[in-house]
């Protein structure tokens, strides 16, 4: 039986097109069911009466006074247990990842990850049948944008 799925390690540089997010470093991180982002200055509104959150990314671990905008439909809102265990009620957004050469849609919580030390996990559920995990391995994977 062949497999599509490709070998990720347990970092990972990734595209958010939808959010015009290049290049963002991403922990996969096979524990955790949900993605999430760190943001900050989230906001939600209407947008011809749907809502919408509003928040700013930095795209560089390592340049956070750079900020990028975004805005995305509001998928949902979810009580999500963090690592910490701590309960906390959180926006969901969908929008599409890029790794590689694959892109597909993925469901991201958004929340405050400050003081961790990756802006973005990957999880479970966003992986799917996509990838296997090398959990020694890191940056197996180029990314190409268009």
């Amino acid at each position: 039986m062949t497999s599509n799925r490709m070998i990720i390690g347990n970092l990972e540089t990734c595209h958010l097109p939808d959010l015009g997010i290049h290049d963002l470093h991403v922990r996969v991180d096979t524990g955790a069911k949900t993605s999430a982002l760190h943001v900050d200055n989230l906001r939600q509104l209407k947008v011809n009466g749907k809502p919408y959150v509003e928040f700013d990314l930095h795209p560089d671990v390592y340049n956070l006074e750079q900020t990028v905008r975004c805005q995305a439909q509001l998928h949902d809102s979810r009580r999500i247990k963090s690592s910490n265990g701590e309960v906390e009620q959180r926006c969901v957004i969908q929008t599409t990842i890029q790794l590689g050469e694959q892109k597909w849609l993925i469901e991201i919580t958004l929340s405050n990850r400050k003081d961790m030390s990756y802006l973005m996990l990957l999880g479970r559920q966003a992986m799917g049948e996509r990838v296997y995990v090398d959990p020694s391995a890191t940056y197996l994977v180029s990314s190409y944008s268009e």
